[in-house]
């Protein structure tokens, strides 16, 4: 072989080297940078009920955790939770799934955890304390408590285990199987960035030490609005406009609800602006998935409330229909001349705490929101915010699910709702699902089940009060029980 076809050859095996290592590193760098580049986007449910319970409503990018994060704080910080895990902060956890109810998943770059409208609108019901629970969307979340996910989140903002090097071992240990360039983006951006991002999260609900505790089933609707929509600081709040804690309600059979005064204080006559105002508790402006939302309201539109399960005495149920027609219907029916209109705080006389929270101030901040933002040509901004000067009038429909009763959960049962304020219990437990069929509402004098605590609700705090709305409370007694019986078939 002569000295050119040697130097030739020479060339052709170099190039064959750089083109293998070229190879090589263009496949490593794919195999490191695919994992942030496919399948971002969010997870499609078929089943309206399934992506109602699962599905993104634009949450994860606004107040999203990492998946592997959020997966692993129960185990690292379990020190700070009641029990094992999210399902002891009430959450449901359905055998076949990878999240609770009312939580969803998202992906850009990295998978992201937030959550949906099923947070507050899916409950539970046992037929006995033997008995497996049911699981009912659309009715209030009666198990969950959202100021203990909330303050969860907030505790372990601050703890010293928040770090890469304490928490990586265990996201590996979960199953994690991140390849390194994944690793190091946990390890030295989403922990680090996690962690500020609940700092402020923490700092934003700093006035829950000034407050009642929510317990299960309730929520301040408008104090963190306040202090993460606008920027409200959290000790210039009015002690007065911090006692707004208020039960989740039902959200079945939206249409007829249409025109009708809505929220606990007849705020808004807009069911879309309902929906659209209680999703920024979670979503922001301009994160929002408005198609997921619609999907939401399309469903719930015409959605019944689930029938009553249990025996009913149909003859006293008809006695009962009349004393109803007589003392209820015109505030509870749907076809009431008063039903979705606003009683006058002096009048229905209940706490005054969640009609005071919603401040002037405050709904002249919230008239500006989603201004500039347009869904299928409509113009989102909202224009039906109002303050008002007392409760509205609900209809009953689903009422036998509804429980704890008056806006802010104050009345175990429908049998003590028809007490004068000063027989009604002034402490019982909330969270329990065993259903009270006698009263008609949750079993509330359990303090504990199997190791497990339920939450004490004291009437006596700030925002707890049981007083008020006396209509019913003067009949007779046969008179209370056919009408209970009759508030079953609603």
């Amino acid at each position: 072989m002569n000295a050119e076809s040697h130097g030739t050859k020479l060339k052709q095996t170099w190039w064959k080297i750089v083109l293998t290592i070229a190879a090589i590193a263009i496949a490593v760098l794919i195999y490191l940078v695919s994992p942030f580049l496919l399948g971002n986007g969010t997870v499609k449910y078929v089943d309206i009920e399934d992506h109602f319970k699962y599905g993104s409503i634009g949450g994860e990018r606004a107040n999203g955790i990492p998946y592997w994060i959020w997966k692993v704080l129960p185990v690292v910080f379990a020190d700070k939770l009641p029990g094992e895990g999210y399902t002891s902060l009430g959450f449901i956890q359905e055998p076949d799934q990878d999240l609770p109810i009312g939580f969803s998943k998202d992906k850009k770059f990295i998978n992201r955890v937030g959550q949906n409208c099923a947070t507050c609108h899916a409950g539970l019901l046992r037929d006995t304390p033997e008995s497996k629970p049911q699981i009912i969307t659309a009715m209030p979340s009666n198990t969950v408590d959202l100021e203990g996910y909330i303050k969860f989140l907030a505790d372990v903002a601050v703890d010293e285990r928040f770090t890469g090097e304490e928490m990586m071992p265990y996201i590996e240990a979960m199953g994690a199987n991140l390849n390194p360039l994944q690793k190091l983006v946990y390890h030295y951006l989403a922990i680090p960035q996690t962690r500020g991002a609940l700092i402020n999260i923490r700092s934003a609900f700093s006035f829950f030490d000034r407050q009642s505790a929510y317990g299960p089933g309730r929520v301040d609707t408008f104090s963190s609005y306040k202090t993460r929509q606008f920027g409200f600081i959290p000790d210039s709040l009015e002690e007065k406009e911090l006692n707004g804690v208020a039960d989740f309600p039902s959200i079945w059979q939206q249409k007829p609800r249409e025109g009708m005064q809505l929220h606990w204080d007849g705020d808004n006559t807009s069911v879309d602006e309902r929906n659209k105002s209680a999703a920024l508790a979670l979503v922001t402006p301009t994160t929002i998935n408005f198609d997921a939302i619609h999907r939401v309201a399309d469903w719930l539109w015409e959605l019944k409330p689930p029938a009553y399960p249990y025996e009913i005495d149909r003859n006293l149920a008809s006695a009962g229909k009349k004393i109803y027609e007589n003392n209820c219907a015109s505030c509870h029916s749907f076809t009431g001349s008063l039903t979705g209109k606003v009683t006058p705080i002096q009048e229905i006389g209940t706490d005054p705490g969640r009609l005071d929270s919603y401040t002037y101030e405050f709904v002249s901040n919230q008239n500006t929101l989603f201004a500039g933002i347009t869904y299928q040509g409509n113009d989102e901004r909202f224009q039906n915010f109002r303050k008002t000067n007392g409760y509205g009038n609900m209809p009953l429909d689903g009422v036998w699910l509804r429980a704890p009763y008056l806006h802010n959960g104050s009345v175990p049962t429908i049998k003590d709702l028809l007490e004068k304020p000063e027989n009604r219990p002034k402490v019982f437990y909330r969270g329990y699902e065993v259903f009270d069929r006698d009263n008609v509402g949750f079993v509330s004098d359990v303090a504990e089940e199997k190791g497990k605590q339920y939450f004490k609700y004291d009437t006596s705090l700030p925002g707890n009060s049981n007083s008020g709305h006396l209509y019913g409370t003067d009949l007779a007694s046969g008179d209370k029980a056919a009408l209970i019986e009759y508030l079953k078939t609603q």
